[in-house]
């Protein structure tokens, strides 16, 4: 049975501290159960808290006050996350975060953990490193969304999905989920997986698709073809 120590006790962020320390930390923390597509934090809330993920997938999404929405990452088992308001007070959360799948999360408050990371300040320097990857990720993303046209993105996206054996891939993700993530409408997003079938780049069904060209798809991605 996978353990909120058993994690902690993996995790690089606490590898400077004992296992009676992560008996400590993990006996701070609160277990809670979300089903898929429960909501865990809404973007604008306070929410001065840090959780790693036992089971199952967080999504994080933005919201434009047009209603677009924009998936911005994604986090699975052992992956560490915190509100703003954990480390910035009444810092508002940039973010929704919601469960893709039945999830199971490990919480701690921001009042209850403080003391202890600064107690153990290798800890904070870990998760401050952290840090610096997420802001490389999030530039990452900022970058493609300003100069690769949504063509390239979808087709980076694919490529990223797709199995080495070429395999088929069960479309787990409905269109306005692939928009979300792509940063465009489901209507492009149809558009332009038609137009790769039609290129012969992929195949498609109901339940499935297969690349047929990684390479291919991999040059669009390249040249932002749109």
């Amino acid at each position: 049975m996978i353990t909120a120590e058993n994690i902690l006790a993996r995790h690089p962020a606490f590898s400077s501290i004992g296992q009676a320390e992560i008996a400590s930390l993990a006996a701070m923390g609160n277990l809670k159960r979300y089903p898929k597509g429960g909501l865990i934090i809404q973007q604008g809330d306070i929410w001065p808290t840090l959780f790693v993920v036992t089971e199952g997938r967080v999504i994080a999404h933005k919201e434009s006050v047009e209603g677009r929405s924009l998936t911005v990452t994604s986090l699975g088992k052992g992956d560490l996350f915190w509100g703003l308001a954990f480390f910035q007070e009444e810092t508002p959360m940039p973010v929704t975060l919601e469960a893709a799948e039945p999830t199971q999360l490990y919480l701690w408050n921001r009042r209850d953990l403080l003391p202890f990371l600064l107690q153990h300040g290798q800890i904070s320097w870990e998760l401050s490193r952290l840090m610096v990857q997420r802001m490389a990720q999030a530039s990452e993303i900022i970058e493609t969304l300003a100069f690769q046209p949504v063509a390239g993105r979808l087709a980076r996206f694919l490529v990223d999905l797709s199995p080495a054996d070429k395999s088929p891939v069960a479309r787990s993700l409905t269109l306005d989920e692939m928009a979300a993530r792509v940063g465009t409408t489901r209507e492009v997003v149809c558009r332009f997986l038609q137009r790769f079938a039609s290129d012969g780049l992929i195949n498609i069904t109901r339940t499935e698709f297969v690349i047929n060209s990684p390479d291919g798809l991999k040059e669009i991605a390249r040249q932002g073809k749109g």
